[in-house]
């Protein structure tokens, strides 16, 4: 059975809690409610990667993970992907147009040099 060491990092089980509630982002959040529900007694690992609808490894990593590293290793960090195809940012617009307009057609193309 795996344990949260949280006395090694010198938190509590509440500390958990409060790092659930208020961190900044919600895939932080979700890893810091399962530690928080581990360390309390309530779910084993297996049960609460049941619970939160995720992959027994992926809750099992999250507690190795903070076992060896500590609290900061839980935090969410983009780990890449594919760039944005279109991206708007102001400085990227230019101010005149791309295209200059075309001139109309005449009505007879045969006298419009006339």
């Amino acid at each position: 059975m795996v344990r949260v060491e949280v006395a090694k990092w010198g938190q509590t089980v509440d500390d958990l809690r409060q790092a659930a509630l208020h961190a900044p982002h919600p895939r932080t959040r979700e890893r810091f409610q399962a530690l928080y529900l581990i360390a309390q007694g309530h779910f084993n690992a297996t049960t609460c990667a049941t619970h939160l609808g995720r992959h027994d490894e992926t809750v099992l990593g999250w507690v190795h993970r903070y076992n060896a590293q500590g609290p900061d290793a839980l935090a969410y960090r983009k780990s890449g992907g594919r760039a944005p195809f279109l991206t708007t940012t102001r400085r990227d617009r230019s101010r005149r147009r791309s295209r200059t307009p075309r001139r109309r057609p005449t009505a007879c193309p045969a006298t419009a040099g006339r």
